[in-house]
């Protein structure tokens, strides 16, 4: 029948193309929408597409991870280093809530509390000649220590032994369990308040980053394989591996992952 063709029927006659070119663009596709109207329901030609490609929908693009890389010590000093501080002084008190909660510590916990059965130093001293004797592993590695390396030493240590002094042997086991979760939330935090510092690596750290470095292998890699060999010398020396021990491995990174973004120092002329 005569009359014209049906609209977006595409057929081969003439009337698909040459239409279109006649009646120009359709309203509502100048901006590369498809046009909607009551035979195409707007739910029906709405496509979803990547934040990244379009910029209009899709998920919400990923903040990117604040900058954690060492600054110069002057940069900031009169924050960074309060904050070093306060940041490794509250971690040095954190595993002494989880050695207080007796259900299991970190893997160089372990390894201290191995140690401190076999010697007559305390476990915060063994902590700060253990990471005397890690930081003596960098001289190979050629890794350069900072700052932040050598208050990591001193001050993480002595903390510890505070805490142990201040927090009694607990009688229950909802005490125990008590300590372990906070012990293990502020050793999350703690982390996060000393790495935003921006002073270096302690020396544990700074052997992994060595390590990798010089063999090629993955950073995972390489930290698995001293978190294993740490942990397994210290039970085998006597130290305390239960529960705590997988929650701290489990949760300490989201905490610490969760706390950075508000404690990591940016210089004030850094461009956003």
């Amino acid at each position: 029948m005569g009359g014209e063709p049906r609209r977006g029927s595409g057929g081969t006659t003439r009337g698909a193309a040459d239409e279109r070119e006649e009646r120009g663009p359709v309203p509502g596709r100048e901006d590369g929408r498809r046009r909607t109207g009551w035979w195409r329901p707007a739910w029906r030609t709405r496509r979803w597409r990547p934040a990244g490609r379009t910029g209009q929908r899709g998920p919400a693009r990923r903040t990117p991870p604040p900058p954690l890389t060492y600054l110069p010590f002057a940069e900031g000093a009169s924050r960074r280093i309060p904050q070093l501080l306060v940041g490794l002084a509250l971690y040095g008190f954190s595993i002494a809530l989880t050695v207080r909660a007796d259900l299991g510590v970190n893997p160089w916990a372990v390894l201290n509390q191995g140690l401190e059965r076999h010697t007559p130093f305390s476990f915060g001293l063994l902590t700060t000649l253990v990471g005397a004797a890690v930081l003596a592993l960098w001289i190979p590695l050629r890794q350069r220590p900072t700052f932040g390396t050598f208050a990591n030493i001193a001050l993480v240590g002595a903390a510890a032994d505070v805490g142990l002094w201040l927090v009694p042997h607990p009688a229950g086991l909802p005490v125990r369990i008590a300590l372990l979760t906070a012990g293990i939330l502020l050793n999350g935090f703690s982390i996060a308040v000393y790495v935003g510092a921006r002073f270096g690596p302690g020396p544990r750290d700074g052997l992994m980053t060595g390590l990798t470095a010089t063999t090629g292998c993955s950073l995972r890699t390489v930290r698995t394989g001293i978190e294993i060999t740490v942990l397994a010398t210290g039970w085998l020396l006597g130290g305390s591996v239960g529960v705590g021990t997988v929650l701290y491995a489990v949760a300490v990174g989201p905490v610490a992952q969760h706390s950075v973004p508000k404690w990591a120092y940016a210089p004030r002329h850094a461009t956003t």
